[in-house]
């Protein structure tokens, strides 16, 4: 090739845009982290929220009053006071309220299939089952036989009349004994939130522990789970803090 021609190949070249090397749009996974602000009471739901966050390895700032329930709550009202709840979350600055909404939510945008069932899966009815479940009937029902109790002769429910929180309660063990966790096969969003109503049961002598085997074998595999450890390192340091009384004993 001539010098001339080879220069003007050469500026031609030159001229040409070159090849993209600019990286393909990140996955909601992989984007940048979001900001996550919970503001928290130490042993209410919270926790879960902060449980299913160090599951998913998701960063957050974490706000409460140590050995202080009454002065977190001062705290959320500051910022919610409109509905003074624990869990009260701000994502990138949107409030979030409700904790089983709060874990779809994180869920939908940060879980990349984890900790839900493929909607394919017979194990998907299952785990949707659960996830409402644990607030719409275990954790109601439980609460509305503690404040019966309490508003009478403040006696655990036991005997032959099974209430509706023990029913709840069987209803659960039912089916553990037939499936290892109550999002089916694996453990999913639907067992963390399972935690809350069955220890509130069970820690105010609302329910018999001796009666259900199949909820004692499976709290204790989820609680040994390293996320939940950590979860109670930094949520709950001290233990249950200011935790109402329990029912005594017929």
């Amino acid at each position: 090739m001539k010098p001339a021609r080879t220069l003007l190949l050469a500026i031609v070249l030159a001229a040409m845009p070159q090849a993209c090397t600019t990286p393909a749009p990140q996955s909601a996974t992989e984007a940048a982290a979001p900001s996550i602000v919970i503001y928290h009471a130490e042993g209410r739901r919270s926790e879960r929220v902060v449980w299913l966050c160090e599951e998913l390895g998701l960063p957050y700032e974490l706000k409460f009053r140590r050995g202080d329930v009454a002065g977190s709550f001062a705290d959320i009202q500051a910022v919610n006071p409109g509905m003074r709840v624990a869990p009260t979350v701000f994502y990138n600055g949107e409030l979030l309220v409700e904790s089983g909404a709060i874990l779809e939510f994180l869920l939908d945008r940060h879980g990349g299939g984890r900790l839900v069932p493929e909607t394919s899966s017979p194990d998907y009815a299952t785990h949707l089952r659960f996830m409402h479940y644990a607030e719409g009937t275990l954790a109601s029902d439980a609460v509305a036989d503690y404040r019966v109790a309490r508003a009478t002769d403040g006696k655990a429910p036991r005997g032959e009349k099974e209430t509706d929180g023990q029913r709840a309660m069987r209803f659960a063990e039912d089916h553990l004994a037939k499936h290892p966790y109550f999002g089916g096969s694996q453990f999913t969003a639907a067992d963390i939130m399972m935690v809350f109503p069955i220890s509130y049961a069970i820690r105010m002598n609302v329910a018999d522990p001796a009666k259900y085997p199949n909820i004692a074998a499976w709290q204790q595999k989820v609680e040994a789970r390293p996320a939940f450890q950590r979860m109670l390192t930094k949520a709950r340091p001290d233990g249950r803090v200011s935790p109402p009384p329990s029912l005594t004993m017929p």
